[in-house]
């Protein structure tokens, strides 16, 4: 009899794990996962009543993109997005709201030096200084290997709690071609292992060029945009030169509506109220 090698065994292994994690019983129950970000409410109507529900920005389990092109602010709204997370709801976000819990958020920055990150990662507290900074991870891998970055997201991944939010400020720092499909496959596969293993919403931020329709940086950008959950769009108002449109750009539950954000004069990012693009 043919002796079974270590390599058959943790491959049979493997397909025995998929086979039984991975298997969808069509008469099971399967709940809408817990909402993480959320931008206004949608009533439901049925037979059992009316229910309000949330418009998530994002789910547990999940990713979301970001998509901007320069000078629209998106640091100032992804600052937005974590004070709001972290706090559940305060007097910048408007219809914003945090579904944080038990979680923890873990914001990592690979773009901007020691001191601009750290004015990013002060910034949801001087907008609510209130909120559980112990829950609260900020990390500034700049000066980081792209691969150690990889590693060091994946090792902090399971010091949080499940139903955690992350946001990688931005997401193309994570390989060294944006353009190579090999690579950009493999991250954008990594990304979805995480999020679904872990049960995390991931944010991603990206570039996206001027003038260009796509929604971010080269292949990563198209892979992102097939496997988000959400897709959302900073654009340039063209009412107000000061304000910054928030647009849906895709999601696979409810889309949320438009609306504007501003920076006021203490550098604090603000939902203008009822405020949109009328020319978008």
């Amino acid at each position: 009899m043919q002796e079974i090698t270590q390599k058959e065994t943790e491959y049979n292994m493997t397909m025995d794990f998929i086979k039984e994690t991975c298997y969808v019983d069509i008469k099971e129950k399967i709940e809408y996962p817990p909402v993480a970000l959320s931008f206004g409410e949608k009533l439901l109507k049925s037979d059992k009543g009316d229910t309000l529900v949330p418009i998530a920005l994002g789910t547990y389990g999940n990713l979301s993109v970001v998509t901007a092109p320069p000078k629209t602010k998106k640091t100032f709204f992804v600052s937005l997005l974590a004070s709001t997370y972290l706090s559940g709801s305060n007097i910048y976000g408007g219809d914003l709201k945090g579904h944080k819990g038990d979680g923890h958020l873990f914001h990592i920055d690979t773009e901007q030096g020691l001191f601009h990150a750290s004015t990013v990662f002060k910034r949801p507290h001087s907008m609510d200084s209130n909120i559980d900074t112990k829950s609260y991870h900020p990390y500034a891998l700049r000066a980081v290997d792209y691969k150690e970055r990889i590693q060091f997201i994946e090792h902090f991944l399971e010091t949080i709690p499940k139903n955690s939010l992350v946001i990688i400020d931005g997401i193309a720092d994570l390989c060294s071609d944006a353009n190579n499909i090999i690579e950009t496959n493999a991250l954008t596969q990594k990304l979805m292992s995480w999020s679904a293993k872990r049960k995390v919403h991931i944010i991603n931020v990206i570039h996206q060029n001027y003038g260009s329709a796509k929604l971010g940086t080269g292949h990563l950008g198209s892979f992102l945009e097939k496997k988000a959950e959400t897709v959302i769009s900073l654009e340039a108002n063209t009412v107000n030169k000061e304000w910054v449109t928030v647009k849906c750009g895709r999601s696979r539950g409810y889309s949320f509506e438009t609306f504007s954000f501003e920076v006021n004069d203490s550098g604090i990012p603000q939902v203008v109220e009822a405020i949109y693009d009328p020319l978008k």
